[in-house]
């Protein structure tokens, strides 16, 4: 079990990019909630001037040394903002020195790493969590009550859609970007990997996968588009549709269905509502104009961006678990599942079969070949060293 900590735990955010922009803003906003929580005590990047000008803008002390920054006698969690296939590493290395560990999705690119992680937090008796911050969305707790409440009957039909838009300038940006090694594919595993989680938390664990992705509109790797079908093990079907290929890009989007109703998530608010509670008999033929209708039921917090998104209630919840000894609401275990259906969506694209989950456990999924039906069509596959990152190789951790 992992053991308690007192109150307003100290915070280390590692990487000093996007996301770690966003846990910075998230401690600060619980700072001033005045509740007792949110104390960031310093920051960590392998590139210093970053590190420093990271530091400069939140007052705290900055570093490029992991293992510094884990000696600091304040340092009680660490956030794990690091490009993704750095993620166990880090969080071993934090776990190890005494710190709880709070990692951005994915947990790793790899289920091999993924269990690195969780023994390592285990054996050093530190909490585990992985930022999945739509758990927290209001509308996505009200859909979780109904389901749970068995007002939608029992679940047969799980549609999670993220089609959004990035432009090849976002891919540039930074290496490790599209590369296998260190984001671990394209929009599935980034951008979509929040609602995998939300369908899975739903809809229960999955049986079998089948799948097709391309790489439509951008000079990648990875692919810029995924489609898949899924086999739940309660028998209830699902589809999972992610994209950076969509112009301009929608809103990220939930629908769940069962025997007695249905209802639709879309951007964290849960604009549709129909059950048969609600609407009594209708008819052999249905009513698809039946049910309920609602505009957005939150904003973003104030002080936090609309990218960060519910990262304050979820930062929030972690110390809450942190300092009384109980799992947080997103446990490694949920990170963990979410990775095993992503990688067996990518295993039955590349390999044109339908995949069981448990053949994933066997062995990490084959990454395409250039010119496979199903994969890399319309784009040439940038060539890459092994590492995946262009010709600078794998960061370097200090």
């Amino acid at each position: 079990m992992e053991r308690a900590e007192p109150p307003n735990p100290g915070s280390v955010v590692v990487g000093c990019g996007v996301i770690g922009d966003v846990h910075a803003n998230a401690l600060a906003e619980l700072a001033r909630r005045g509740q007792g929580q949110g104390r960031l005590v310093g920051v960590v990047d392998v590139d210093r001037a970053k590190a420093d000008a990271f530091g400069r803008r939140w007052n705290v002390p900055a570093t490029d040394s992991l293992e510094r920054a884990l000696s600091w006698p304040d340092t009680r969690i660490a956030h794990v903002c690091t490009p993704s296939g750095l993620h166990a590493e880090v969080g071993m290395r934090a776990a190890r020195a005494g710190a709880h560990v709070l990692v951005e999705k994915p947990i790793d690119v790899t289920l091999e790493r993924a269990d690195l992680l969780i023994q390592a937090c285990r054996d050093a008796g530190v909490t585990l969590g992985v930022v999945s911050q739509h758990r927290f969305d209001p509308g996505f707790q009200e859909l979780e009550a109904m389901a749970q409440q068995g007002l939608l009957g029992r679940l047969t039909l799980g549609e999670a859609r993220v089609k959004w838009y990035r432009s090849q300038e976002y891919y540039a940006s930074a290496p490790w970007r599209g590369t296998w090694e260190l984001d671990g594919g394209g929009p599935l595993i980034n951008q979509s990997i929040h609602y995998v989680d939300l369908l899975l938390a739903l809809c229960g664990p999955v049986a079998r996968v089948s799948a097709y992705t391309a790489t439509a509109a951008h000079d990648l790797e990875v692919e810029d588009i995924a489609a898949a079908v899924l086999r739940f093990t309660s028998g209830a079907t699902g589809t999972i549709l992610a994209s950076t290929a969509v112009f301009p890009g929608f809103p990220e989007r939930l629908e769940i269905s069962g025997t007695d109703g249905s209802a639709i998530l879309e951007d964290g608010a849960l604009t549709y509502v129909a059950t048969r509670a609600m609407l009594g008999d209708i008819g052999s033929h249905g009513n698809p104009g039946a049910g309920r209708r609602a505009p957005p039921m939150h904003a973003p917090a104030p002080h936090e961006p609309p990218y960060g998104g519910r990262h304050t209630d979820q930062i929030a919840d972690f110390i809450d678990a942190v300092s009384t000894g109980r799992p947080p609401v997103t446990t490694a275990e949920a990170g963990r599942a979410a990775l095993a259906v992503v990688l067996a969506v990518y295993r039955a694209a590349a390999t044109h079969r339908e995949v069981a989950l448990d053949d994933v456990e066997k062995a990490p999924p084959p990454l395409p070949r250039q010119g496979e039906a199903g994969w890399a069509v319309g784009a040439e596959r940038r060539e890459t060293n092994p590492h995946g990152v262009g010709g600078e190789g794998r960061p370097r951790l200090n």
